[in-house]
């Protein structure tokens, strides 16, 4: 067993003892909902068909769709936690405020979506520098949580953890324990840990387990290819044989079947991106229903 199982081991020991009926309200687990606020052009997944030259030249739609989030989130008496790049806050401050003023937790996503792992720590540190105060100076609340564009923290920069502990961030929900052509890191705990013993806080992506094989179940594009019963059977899953809340996370775009059409793309990145974002409101108001909800900091560090 290598150093890092040990640790993230007696981390999964260390968070359940900690942190075990900070999802818990009424006897219901409560699972953790999510946005990463960014908008259609700033997918990684089209990364080199748009140029970030020319983000400023396209027409934005993030304002509108968060907004239809709020009404929804509103509507279902759910709270969530917004991580947002501050690339979206400079240009729509009011909405960053909307946000707040709902009950929402504000987090940070970076400034431009630039993947974690393509920075060395002097960039990383000024990144996420400069979004943390620029986010908390709008919004006038502490940002104490961070998720890294892509998911792009994996055992070559856990240097970031460090970075992210001492520029005062509580927590990180930035690796995902599978296998994908653009993320993941299979040897990552499936439960939140204190990375190398660390203050901050990791908390993985929700996966499932089955046949020994961890599965996607943190919503995304997953979410609208799979059919909803699937997703719904899988979450069920983690928070009964488990024992442990789901993270979910989508786009704002995710909900805007309306959205200018790349053509430049591949046909995997076609399918992805496009598939099903016409039935996404209408699955994510049943997923509302069908399962309890807060934000990421009450969750899981169990935040009044």
């Amino acid at each position: 067993m290598t150093l890092l199982a040990r640790n993230q081991g007696q981390d999964h020991r260390d968070y359940t003892e900690a942190h075990a009926s900070a999802g818990i309200s009424g006897g219901t687990l409560l699972n953790a909902m999510s946005v990463d606020v960014e908008d259609y052009f700033q997918v990684q997944a089209f990364a080199n068909t748009i140029d970030r030259a020319d983000w400023d030249s396209l027409p934005c739609r993030v304002e509108h769709n968060v907004d239809r989030l709020l009404e929804i989130f509103d509507d279902a008496g759910v709270k969530a936690t917004f991580f947002t790049l501050g690339w979206i806050a400079e240009r729509y401050p009011a909405l960053i405020r909307r946000i707040v003023a709902g009950g929402h937790e504000l987090a940070s996503h970076g400034w431009n979506h630039t993947r974690a792992d393509s920075q060395d720590r002097d960039a990383f540190q000024a990144d996420i520098r400069k979004t943390k105060s620029f986010l908390q100076d709008l919004g006038g609340v502490e940002v104490i949580g961070y998720r890294a564009a892509t998911f792009s923290i994996g055992p070559q920069n856990y240097w970031a953890f460090d970075v992210l502990e001492e520029e005062g961030h509580r927590y990180s929900s930035s690796l995902y324990p599978i296998r994908h052509d653009l993320y993941g890191d299979t040897a990552a705990s499936r439960v939140p840990f204190h990375p190398s013993g660390s203050p901050l806080l990791e908390i993985p992506m929700t996966t499932v387990q089955w046949f020994g094989r961890n599965l996607p179940c943190s919503g995304g594009g997953y979410f609208r290819l799979l059919p909803y019963a699937v997703s719904r059977f899988n979450m069920r899953r983690v928070n009964r044989h488990d024992g442990q809340p789901c993270i979910f996370y989508f786009h704002p775009w995710e909900i805007d079947p309306e959205q200018p059409r790349q053509q430049k793309i591949d046909a995997k990145t076609r399918f992805r991106h496009y598939t099903n974002l016409g039935v996404m409101e209408t699955r994510l108001k049943r997923l509302l229903k069908d399962f309890a909800w807060d934000r990421m900091d009450r969750v899981f560090l169990g935040t009044a």
